[in-house]
C-alpha cells in the first residue's frame, strides 16, 4: 500500500483544494491530511483562519478520498508526522517547491501545481468586493 501525506490550512475550501487533494490521492492508496492548527496558522500567516481548526478538520475528513486527518501543531514536526503516518510520498503545492526536498531521505517529495487563479486570498477578496 502506497501512503501519501499532505498538509495545509484548508480554510475557505475551494476547487483548488479539492483538485490538489484528488491529485495527491491519485499518487497512492491512502491519503493522510495534516490540518494546520489555529495557532500554527496564525504564526505562519499572521492572520486567523475563517473556520476553526476543528471545523476545517471535519470538512477535510468528509471529502471522498481522504482517509485520515490530523492536526499539524508545528512545521518542525513534519518528519515526525511522515514517520508516524508511514508516508511513502509527501505532496505539497508548488509554491513550496524545493523547501521540503530534505525529506527525500524519508519519502518521495512531490510538488503539485496550484490551480491557476484560485486561492483563499482571492476568494476572500471577491467576497469583500460583493459585500
Amino acid at each position: 500500500m502506497k501512503r501519501v501525506i499532505t498538509f495545509g490550512t484548508f480554510d475557505m475550501l475551494h476547487v483548488g483544494h479539492i483538485r490538489i487533494l484528488q491529485r495527491a490521492r491519485a499518487l497512492g492508496d491512502h491519503l493522510t491530511v495534516g490540518i494546520s492548527t489555529d495557532a500554527l496558522n496564525r504564526s505562519k500567516k499572521q492572520k486567523n483562519a475563517i473556520y476553526s481548526e476543528m471545523e476545517r478538520l471535519e470538512i477535510i475528513k468528509a471529502i471522498i478520498g481522504v482517509d485520515d486527518v490530523f492536526l499539524e501543531h508545528s512545521l518542525e514536526l513534519k518528519a515526525d508526522y511522515i514517520r508516524q503516518y508511514k508516508a511513502d510520498i509527501l505532496v505539497m503545492g508548488d509554491d513550496w517547491a524545493g523547501k521540503f526536498d530534505h525529506f527525500n531521505a524519508l519519502c518521495k517529495v512531490v510538488y503539485l501545481s496550484r490551480t491557476d487563479g484560485i486561492s483563499t486570498t482571492s476568494t476572500l477578496e471577491g467576497i469583500k468586493r460583493l459585500a
